[in-house]
Order: C-alpha cells, then sequence, then structure tokens
C-alpha cells in the first residue's frame, strides 16, 4: 500500500489492525491534512493518484518477461 497525495493535499497514509496475537484483522487508509503533526512525515513517501496509474501501468507492461521467466520456472519444476 502506498501513500496517496490527493489534489488538495489531502494523504491518504495506508494502517493496519492486527490482534493481540499479531494476525491482521484489516487494512485500510486514514486521511492527514496539511498541518497535521504526522503529515511532514509521510509526504516524502507519497505519490499522486496518476503517479499511482503510471506505476501500475509501467508494472504491467513490463511484467511480460519476468511472468515468462515464472512460468518456464514453475513448467520445470513441475515436470
Amino acid at each position: 500500500m502506498y501513500v496517496i497525495r490527493l489534489a488538495d493535499g489531502t494523504l491518504r497514509v495506508p494502517q493496519s489492525l492486527s490482534s493481540d496475537d499479531g494476525r491482521l484483522i484489516g487494512n485500510a487508509y486514514v486521511e492527514i491534512s496539511p498541518g497535521d503533526p504526522e503529515y511532514d512525515r509521510w509526504l516524502p513517501e507519497s505519490l499522486t493518484e496518476e503517479e499511482m496509474a503510471e506505476r501500475r501501468r509501467r508494472w504491467h507492461d513490463d511484467n511480460d518477461e519476468l511472468e515468462r521467466e515464472f512460468l518456464a520456472f514453475k513448467a520445470e519444476r513441475d515436470g
């Protein structure tokens, strides 16, 4: 999950909730506005929604070779 910077400057920061024994209960985003004490900490890690979409597109487009290698490895392993 990534920190998402919205057009108005608000940050959507991922947050996980786990049980006392460490099991994951859920993932969500919390919104942090400019002026919040945590804002400056998360801002350098943030991406705009457009940057996120571009990363997803690049990952999808550039993934073909990796997928071929994985499938070849899996076929060899599975016999």
